[in-house]
């Protein structure tokens, strides 16, 4: 009886100690898939009418554009995630030290490495979304309310700008979000997209899925920044930038084709929790059915 019990008591140990090391690395898988998969909203795809007739002269004309389903960030890259893809990085955001900021003083370039090995870890196809895309997104898809900036026509109520900035990038999400639940797409930081720039460009634009000029100097960005007050924040502004520059106003969010995302589905999301808090509860819902505590 006495060898019985030893036993079982030693097979009890290893029972529990191989329970412990499963979560131990359920923890660490999914402490991995918070730091390299970013959430992802779904858009679903249509036909809208891109530009302004009261913008700029590079917003006209307002033409037809018909895009394919995708995804793209909730929100902005933080320098949390791009530290964690891109540790070896030596150049200093300007705003060094909030986790929860966006990461800015990233070039276009720069930000392709950032996208080619964030890929590779995730095995995942994420990219730049194109202007199009950018400009749906922030327009509020087809839910689109027709908002001057996107989620609102009071520029404050989404956008970290001149004003209220204080001189300075803040934490993404602490605005108002647009009609897709989407944060930070007016101010906070500019935001790159994958075009090249042409003045003219809507002049000769196709309507379907269009990706911008196949050569030039300078890739848009859009939607404003906390360094600006008018410049970019309305939803049609286009500008641009020097894809070789650093600069500490830009940074960029993640977008994917919806096609590979049904490959591949990842961590994508229509709504819900995201980050820290969507790990957190993805553990404790684990303990409690397998565990009991």
């Amino acid at each position: 009886m006495f060898i019985l019990a030893n036993v079982q008591g030693g097979l009890q140990g290893a029972l529990k100690n191989a329970v412990m090391l499963c979560l131990f690395i359920l923890s660490c898988q999914l402490v991995s898939a918070q730091v390299i998969s970013p959430g992802m909203v779904f858009v679903k795809g249509g036909a809208f009418r891109m530009g302004s007739l009261s913008g700029g002269a590079d917003e006209k004309p307002v033409h037809e554009v018909v895009l394919d389903d995708f995804y793209i960030g909730r929100f902005e890259v933080t320098q949390y995630e791009w530290r964690q893809i891109m540790g070896r990085d030596t150049s200093k955001c300007y705003f060094e030290g909030c986790d929860s900021c966006p990461v800015e003083r990233v070039s276009w370039y720069k930000v392709q490495e950032y996208i080619e090995s964030l890929n590779a870890k995730t095995k995942m196809n994420y990219r730049l979304p194109t202007e199009a895309e950018w400009e749906f997104a922030a327009r509020g898809g087809l839910f689109s309310k027709n908002y001057k900036y996107s989620g609102s026509n009071t520029d404050s109520a989404v956008a970290w700008k001149v004003g209220n900035s204080d001189s300075r990038t803040h934490p993404v999400g602490r605005k108002k979000p647009n009609e897709l639940g989407l944060y930070d797409l007016t101010g906070n930081v500019f935001e790159w997209c994958a075009d090249w720039y042409a003045p003219g460009w809507y002049q000769v634009s196709p309507a379907g899925n269009p990706a911008g000029p196949v050569e030039g100097v300078f890739k848009i960005i859009r939607g404003g920044s906390w360094f600006h007050d008018h410049a970019g924040l309305c939803a049609t502004d286009r500008e641009s930038a020097n894809p070789s520059f650093r600069y500490g106003y830009v940074g960029f969010r993640l977008c994917r084709s919806a096609a590979d995302a049904k490959q591949n589905p990842g961590n994508t999301e229509k709504s819900g929790l995201h980050g820290k808090d969507s790990v957190e509860a993805k553990k404790k819902a684990f303990y409690k059915k397998f565990i009991g505590f």
